[in-house]
């Protein structure tokens, strides 16, 4: 038994293991018959005979008829393998960053359903099954579609062989066989990826099988989405109208005439194909031998074989055409590497009278190849006449073709297949009408089925084969010039004139038309094609767009299958980051019809949508220019349409240009690093290989911009839908290699409770990236500037790169004002040590390093503070006696810092080991002077701690932190997020949120499926709604803390604000003002006060959601034998709840309780009562006149500490800082921080 068919005989007899889990989803709700059920046919009132089939009745999200998107159940997919690699049915992890999809491909997000891979064997080769429900029959057009996301150590394996890869392979099962239908190609990088599979007609019951085999050691995951079933019923039954070129079925359905005995039961009952109506048709399925037909000897030759004994390479036709077989025949070729280039095969017909009513159908398969082409001509007194071509991948498919031949003189048929490297091409089903007669007056003879008939052959040959041209001077890997001398193949079509007569690029995707297709190449495998046609004066409608003369134009083709027509460039690139396509294009369709462009990289075997348009009912068009941006070779180019061309619809294109497109391309603004973008986008360009992009914009709803306030800047809205690319990346032009560092400064917003990661790169030409700088996120919908330092280069060119990372699904990241300026940056304000260590140097005995816990070599924490995970960075010291003996020290020093006010917060994280770690002293260093500020040589538990200190400078100053040994065997201080800000230090875990938020902060913990509370200020912004005024200062220019209570539901249940670690208390008190706006019918949640500690977690004080009247106060007594955390927790009891929830002013007070202190809030009096009341006071100052001076004087003092209070008063205090503001000038210093 053959290798593949081994591997798939087990699941024929495999009883279902596991069921996957589902939704509630109804079946056959009418009792239709069993062979109803699953045929791709609506037999109940509600469609429900077609449910848990592999597929649904539909997709709401999709809107597509017979669809899987496992939104709602598994479909009746199961699980049929025999260990416990399997499958199951899940949604996308963020705590496994880097492992499976982030999100899935219905709805683009993490909450969205698909079937993945699971529990992998480490040591084995191993094989995940999945099998669909039996479906009962298929059409001819069947078409399978889905989506499949390869992720893992094994992605992209380029250079392995076929077996040492992860290999996804979909199957169909019937009869007693198994015949595979597609397998994924060799090169695959991580994301989703489009699956489109025929399985031709299958008349009894069938299932579907998906594979995944993977090599050991592996660890390969591979998720299935959206599997759609297109045009796979049979036609309905019942007598229709026919047309005038159509004939009727047996069914009652109609089918055109030139579909009759063409190999195909189109008609689906074989009343199209039956022997009695065919009978003068001649049809050769190479099932026996050649039927007449000849090959000739050359550099390549036609074959004829199966594909049980051919294997299952990836370009081999996995079954033929006539028996949908793996044990029926075909001719192929296929390329050898030993073969010359350009080898062709050429297989020809006996010689046929001069007829006009002699047509040729037959099945082609090119897969594997983007140059592989098949031909078919007539040949005439040894003149080839070129009928039809095809080139490209059609896919693993068998492709129906058909010629006509209206020719005078005696002729033969030539058909010719050139295999291009990695390719096949394959013929089946050569079927010749009746108007095909031999020469000599003898039909060709058809071969029955019970035995091998030979067909008479001609003494003398009547017409006789050109010549095959000689062997070209060039070699396999290369193309001849115009002039005749030869260059690298890779060099044509780079956009770059290689040859000296530029013939390298005339046959690259630029064209008018007027002298050939221009490179194009139709790879439709439907109904419709591209083809060219000439367009003249007299076509008013065309020439408003297209100009007279010849265009592109969608045309009636002669595939079996129902969709769009394709037409592909050839090979291009690689392209620089400014390549746009230019072209002219008209559509004359309804809604349903559209004209697209996509592009075929084939570099990470991806295909994306660039551009589309639709129908209007009307015709439209113009002149469209679609940024195709950097690419590297080899990327094709493709133009799809689709419309019925039954009435009046058509589409055309012309004119197409490839401009700036060549990768060296330089630009007026190549150099413009600086850019506030409010004239365009600079020297930065879209990386156009992800559809998750930065948009040009001026806020919607997110907030302003930051140069003006009502300008342009860059955003990433992570929560847009169907953003299916990992990463967005903004780029530079190649910059000149630069001999100084410089300083590149800019301002940057994360916003949002569930936000990615920001990060700025450097790209040196041939050399690793290195990251300059990284923030992961919520931090608050506020501008922020950073700074990083742009090293010098030496002798090699270099890229900057801002680049986010979807892995985060509620928010957004802005960008603004980028500047670059001579030097290095100086010290950092604030440095979380993802990128850099900052400039901080060490000095001592001991070293401290930067490193994460996943790669550091020295004993360190599990996971930074930064990010909360493994993958963070932070600094560390070991403090083991052998790396720093008793009273050795090891220091780390920072920059100097600049001061900018007259008091200054200096604030960090810090770690110390369990046992005998040694101590932590931190200095503050000014003028030679050393000031210490902190001494800790032991720590409660084994969570990151706070220290803050004021320093109030009069010059320079700089910060050292000294690690002591104390002589353990082991241990280590590690240091994270130092932050130096304005204004003197709040006591701890107090905070006015003016600042910054005073290391309350949300944790990062995925597990703990908790969503981040946001900072702002009260400007109003549509995404992100709260209080008009802050409590602190009473204006629309106060910050506070605020979280969105309707993104609450499954991608978490609760909001988190937690406190840095506090000591053990006994009676102390904290205070906090709250702002509730959740309308009652949509409160099902509360805010919760909790302290966490050793002992677990308890709630000290809650409140139900409610619509407020303004900022309330609250005062919480505080006790903990321990060290403990502070938390404010937002939680849901069911899902949803609409509304928002903010908090100001939180001051806690250690060992002073709540009832002792003056400052204790107390609740707020509803807003009503306060209008009330201050209308009374004016009725009383108008009835007693005496004192109208002094009411009126007390009355403008109560307004004036209105705004002060926790009112409803919307007014805003102070002045709108939108439209004067710069880099140096900031009217409101509390709209940004420096981070």
């Amino acid at each position: 038994m053959p290798r593949s068919l081994r591997v798939f005989s087990p699941i024929v007899s495999l009883i279902a293991r596991t069921v996957l889990p589902s939704g509630s989803v109804v079946v056959n709700s009418c009792s239709s018959a069993a062979e109803q059920l699953c045929n791709f046919v609506c037999d109940c009132s509600d469609c429900s005979d077609e449910n848990q089939c592999g597929y649904l009745r539909g997709s709401a999200v999709l809107g597509t008829p017979f669809t899987c998107d496992f939104e709602d159940s598994d479909c009746g997919w199961q699980d049929v393998g025999t260990s416990t690699y399997g499958w199951v049915r899940g949604r996308a992890s963020l705590a496994k960053w880097g492992m499976g999809p982030h999100s899935d491909h219905t709805v683009g997000t993490d909450l969205g359903w698909f079937l993945v891979t699971m529990s992998p064997p480490a040591k084995t080769t191993a094989t995940a099954w999945l099998r669909s429900p039996e479906m009962r029959g298929a059409a001819a057009a069947c078409e399978i579609r889905a989506w499949y996301h390869l992720s893992g150590r094994c992605e992209s394996t380029q250079g392995l062989k076929q077996t040492e890869r992860p290999v996804l392979r979909l199957a169909v099962a019937h009869r007693d066989g198994v015949v595979e239908l597609w397998q994924s190609p060799e090169h695959s990088r991580e994301g989703w990826h489009p699956l489109v599979a025929y399985p031709g007609r299958i008349v009894e019951q069938f299932q579907l099988i998906f594979s995944l085999t993977q090599p050991p050691t592996c660890g390969a995951e591979v998720a299935l989405d959206d599997i759609v079933f297109s045009n796979c019923g049979l036609p309905e039954v019942g007598q229709q109208a026919c047309g005038a070129q159509e004939s009727r079925c047996r069914r009652g359905s109609c089918l055109a005439q030139r579909r009759f005995c063409d190999g195909t039961d189109d008609c689906g009952d074989s009343s199209d194909e039956g022997a009695a109506q065919c009978k003068n048709f001649t049809r050769c399925s190479f099932d026996y031998d050649l039927c007449g037909w000849e090959t000739a000897a050359g550099p390549a030759v036609w074959g004829r074989n199966t594909s049980l004994n051919l294997g299952t390479s990836y370009s081999i036709p996995t079954r033929d055409h006539s028996n949908n077989s793996r044990a029926g025949f075909f001719l192929h070729v296929s390329s050898d590497p030993t073969a010359q280039a350009g080898g062709t095969a050429q297989l020809s017909s006996p010689t046929f009278q001069a007829t006009n009513s002699c047509s040729l159908v037959l099945y082609c398969h090119l897969h594997g190849s983007a140059t592989s082409s098949l031909s078919i001509s007539y040949v005439t007194n040894s003149t080839k006449h070129l009928m039809r071509e095809r080139t490209g991948d059609l896919g693993s498919c068998w492709v129906r073709e058909r010629v006509d031949f209206n020719v005078t003189d005696p002729f033969k048929v030539l058909i010719e297949g050139v295999a291009g490297n990695g390719g096949t091409v394959a013929v089946d089903d050569l079927i010749l009408s009746q108007g095909c007669v031999k020469e000599q007056g003898e039909l060709v003879g058809s071969v029955p089925h019970s035995g091998p008939v030979l067909a008479a052959v001609p003494e003398k040959p009547l017409v006789t084969l050109p010549s095959q041209a000689l062997a070209g001077p060039c070699a396999a890997d290369e193309v001849a010039c115009g002039s005749g001398d030869c260059i690298a193949a890779e060099l044509a079509c780079d956009f770059a004139h290689t040859c000296a007569d530029g013939s390298d690029e005339e046959r690259c995707g630029t064209t008018t038309f007027e002298s050939g297709a221009g490179g194009w190449h139709d790879v439709s495998v439907g109904r419709l094609r591209w083809a060219l046609q000439k367009v003249t004066e007299s076509d008013i409608f065309l020439t408003v767009f297209l100009c007279s003369g010849t265009f592109l134009a969608l045309q009636t083709g002669e595939g079996q299958m129902v969709g769009p027509a394709k037409a592909r460039s050839p090979l291009l690139g690689p392209s620089g980051p400014a390549c746009t396509m230019e072209m002219s294009y008209h559509i004359h369709s309804d809604p349903q019809g559209f004209l697209a462009i996509n592009v075929a990289d084939h570099t990470t075997g991806s295909t994306q949508l660039v551009w589309q348009t639709q129908g209007r009912g009307s015709t439209t068009g113009g002149h469209v220019r679609v940024p195709l941006g950097e690419r590297s070779r080899p990327f094709q180019v493709e133009l799809l349409a689709l419309v019925d061309l039954q009435g009046s619809a058509s589409v055309g294109v012309d004119n197409v240009t490839f401009e700036q497109c060549y990768h060296d391309v330089v630009t007026p603004t190549a150099a413009e690093l600086s850019c506030n973008f409010e004239r365009g986008m600079c020297g930065w360009y879209q990386d156009l290989s992800s559809d998750f992009k930065w948009v040009h914009s001026t806020g919607q709803g997110q907030g302003s911009d930051h140069t003006t306030g009502s300008g342009y800047f860059l955003s990433v809205d992570a929560s847009v839908p169907w953003s299916h690319g990992q990463r967005a990346l903004l780029l530079s032009s190649h910059q000149e290699p630069a001999a100084a560092p410089r300083c590149l400064s800019f301002w940057y917003r994360l916003a949002g409770p569930q936000i990615g990661t920001l990060s700025l790169k450097l790209w040196p030409e041939g050399g690793e990236e290195d990251v300059l700088w990284t923030r992961r996120g919520s931090q608050g919908s506020i501008w922020h500037r950073a700074r990083a330092t742009l090293p010098s280069t030496g002798q090699r060119r270099y890229r900057v790169a801002f680049e986010v990372l979807h892995d985060g699904f509620l928010g957004d990241v802005g960008l603004d004002d980028i500047a670059q300026t001579a030097g290095p940056c100086g010290a950092e304000l604030s440095c979380s040590f993802e990128a850099e260590g900052c400039g901080l140097a060490a000095s001592g005995e001991g070293t401290w390093q930067r490193q994460s816990n996943g790669t550091g070599t020295a004993a360190g924490p599990a996971a930074d503070h930064t990010t909360g995970t493994a993958a963070g960075h932070y600094m560390v010291v070991n403090t083991g006696r052998v790396s720093l003996p008793a009273g050795h020290r090891a220091a780390l020093t920072s920059q100097l810092y600049q001061p900018s006010v007259s008091a200054q917060c200096l604030a960090f994280w810090y770690q110390l080991s369990a046992g005998t770690p040694g101590s932590l002293r931190v200095f503050v260093e000014q003028s030679r002077v050393r000031r210490k500020v902190l001494s800790v040589s032991t720590m409660e538990g084994s969570s990151w701690h706070r220290s803050h200190v004021t320093v109030q400078p009069d010059g320079d100053w700089q910060v050292v932190f000294e690690a002591v040994g104390a002589g353990g065997d082991h241990g280590y201080i590690a240091l994270d997020d130092l932050h130096v800000s304005e204004g003197a230090c709040p006591k701890p875990a107090s905070c006015d949120f003016e600042q910054d938020t005073c290391g309350w902060s949300s944790p990062s913990d995925p597990r703990l499926h908790s969503l981040a509370w946001g900072w702002k200020s009260g400007v109003t912004l549509a995404k992100y709604p709260g209080p008009e005024q802050d409590h602190t200062l009473g204006t629309r220019n106060g910050h506070y803390m605020h979280f969105d209570t309707s993104v609450l539901g499954a991608r978490g249940t609760s909001a988190l604000l937690e406190s840095p670690p506090l000591p053990a208390a006994t009676d102390s008190c904290l205070r906090f003002w709250y702002h509730m706006d959740i309308p009652e019918h949509l409160s099902s949640g509360e805010l919760r006060v909790t302290l966490r500690g050793a002992g677990g977690r308890r709630t000290v004080w809650s409140v139900p959601g409610h619509r407020g009247r303004g900022w309330r106060g609250a005062a919480v007594p505080v006790q903990s034998p321990g060290e403990f955390q502070i938390s404010f927790e937002i939680t849901t009891r069911r899902w949803p709840m609409e509304g928002t929830v903010a908090l100001d002013d939180i001051m806690y007070s250690a060992r002073v309780g709540c009832h002792s202190s003056p400052e204790s809030p107390v609740e707020e009096k509803p807003s009503g009562s306060f209008v009330a009341e201050v209308t009374l006071s004016v009725l009383l100052a108008l009835v007693i006149v005496v004192l109208g001076a002094a009411g009126g004087w007390c009355w403008l003092k109560q307004r004036r500490l209105a705004s002060r209070t926790p009112t409803e008063n919307n007014s805003s205090q102070g002045f709108d800082n939108i439209t004067f503001r710069d880099d140096k000038v900031i009217i409101s210093p509390r709209e940004g921080d420096e981070s």
